[in-house]
């Protein structure tokens, strides 16, 4: 199938109502496609994993687990390492915001949501995070989109960071705990790059500034490049008045129409890759926990920032680096630059977005994924399933007296929980392996339908206290991995119909 009708295979989404007592949350509507934008994330209190726990009852359940040890793959070392903060109970982490010039794609929501997911997750583990998220809104790109629309660059990267906002929202992405823009932080990047030319890396040729990488060894040891191999750049034309071909732009002196600054070496802008130097550093030191992004910006972007960093600072130093993998299309990586991606607009126009967020974790987060809309079918029949189970229990849940609860529960639900609890942690402790953890969800859900529709767990004793007891465990992982909606009244389906 042509990948341009790939959304044009199934009818919208429709919702189906269930039988229910009126809700008791604005947000009960939430699966409503009339306005799926209005999504707002549950805020029940999420599984804990702390050390010492007490003893399981059916107001709630505690894991008897000590806080799992947290590893994760380095692209630097090419391996998985443990996890250690160089601040106890804190991390600090860096990712490589949107380019905005345009809305989004689902590539960029993998990114996101595997970031918000280690967010998540750390804060679960009971981190102090500081998550910083950057936006480019000064770049090449999107000059030459407004020079096509007349319009205002610094007016249209700013309308186009709004749009990202909603669509993080829509998806269920936690907001980061900062988010800078290169606009916003001039000063911040024209001091690195002094920096960088008082310590000898960097060199000005009209007005422009270049990073010389023959003066940094190490240059290529994120990528595992060879110098001779690298190309010249990534988004401007080879400049022949550079040292190297290699050699990037630290600063760009101003065009005729373009925004400007005003610097040390006359007027211009940064060039793409200082900026993240530099808003990092600002936010999070020169040596930190996390720097993340999408696995294209291993190279030039991260070797660059990796370059220049260590040129500003010799004390610089990130303990991982982490990347995810593409999502592909028809085996090819989706892009702009090819033309072969699709909004998270038009996607969710189709598909809830809790059924994007959960297609896009199916798939290991260093795993190319291959968007299609059986999968995406599949991804919404999942999250039907698991929604419409829980729906029933609450709601029968909601009929009973809470005072007749007992605190006991069956010892086959206890251990149907510790297996699920105990299957969350370690693989979101191992590298954030969400495939094992999404298919752990299958006993307990199984549990909860046999409680409630067959004549055995009909009659099993103590009934009310395993019903609640699962139902609470599963949505808390859905808490930890975002998948929890604010309500269960309105449960998403997809007709299989064709046009």
């Amino acid at each position: 199938m042509g990948t341009v009708s790939l959304l044009k295979c199934y009818r919208p989404l429709f919702s189906t109502l269930f039988p229910r007592s009126p809700p008791s949350t604005p947000h009960a509507a939430i699966f409503r496609r009339k306005n799926p934008r209005s999504f707002c994330a549950c805020s029940s209190p999420p599984l804990t994993a702390e050390k010492d726990c007490g003893e399981s009852n059916a107001e709630g359940f505690t894991l008897k687990k000590s806080a799992p040890e947290v590893w994760l793959h380095n692209t630097m070392s090419k391996t998985k390492q443990l996890f250690k903060p160089k601040v106890e109970s804190k991390v600090g982490m860096y990712v490589c915001g949107v380019t905005a010039y345009d809305l989004s794609h689902i590539g960029h929501a993998r990114v996101y949501i595997n970031f918000d997911l280690l967010y998540r997750y750390f804060k679960h583990l009971g981190f102090e995070v500081c998550y910083v998220r950057n936006f480019t809104d000064v770049d090449d790109k999107i000059i030459a989109r407004a020079k096509d629309l007349g319009e205002d660059p610094i007016s249209l990267s700013r309308h186009y960071c709004e749009e990202f906002c909603r669509d993080m929202i829509t998806l269920n992405c936690l907001p980061p705990t900062v988010e800078p823009k290169v606009s916003e932080h001039m000063p911040q990047i024209i001091d690195m790059i002094e920096k960088i030319l008082n310590n000898g890396y960097a060199y000005i040729v009209d007005g422009d500034v270049y990073f010389n990488v023959e003066k940094f060894p190490e240059y290529g040891k994120l990528s595992s490049r060879d110098l001779e191999d690298n190309r010249a750049g990534e988004r401007v034309a080879v400049d022949l008045r550079k040292k190297n071909p290699a050699d990037f732009a630290l600063w760009k002196s101003s065009k005729p129409g373009e925004p400007f600054w005003e610097s040390p070496w006359g007027p211009g802008r940064p060039g793409w890759h200082i900026e993240c130097s530099a808003m990092s550093a600002a936010y999070l030191g020169y040596s930190f926990d996390i720097h993340g992004g999408g696995i294209d910006l291993v190279f030039p972007h991260h070797e660059n920032e990796i370059a220049q960093s260590c040129a500003a600072c010799k004390k610089s130093d990130i303990s991982v680096w982490m990347h995810n993998g593409f999502v592909t299309i028809d085996s090819v990586k989706m892009s702009k630059s090819l033309g072969n991606f699709f909004t998270i607009r038009q996607v969710i126009d189709i598909y809830h977005p809790l059924a994007l967020r959960y297609f896009l974790m199916s798939a290991h987060y260093r795993s190319p994924v291959n968007y299609s809309n059986v999968q995406l079918e599949s991804a919404s029949d999942r999250i039907f399933y698991i929604y419409e189970t829980l729906h029933e229990c609450k709601s029968f849940l909601n009929q009973h007296d809470q005072t007749s609860r007992k605190d006991s529960i069956p010892p086959d639900t206890l251990n149907i929980i510790d297996k699920f609890h105990d299957v969350f942690l370690t693989s979101m402790s191992d590298d954030l392996h969400t495939p094992v953890v999404l298919a752990g969800m299958s006993d307990p859900l199984k549990s909860i339908n046999d409680l409630l529709h067959t004549r055995k767990g009909r009659k099993q004793q103590f009934r009310i206290e395993s019903l609640t007891v699962l139902e609470k465990s599963i949505g808390d992982v859905l808490t930890v991995l975002g998948l929890m909606p604010a309500s269960y009244y309105e449960i998403p389906t997809v007709s299989l119909h064709k046009p």
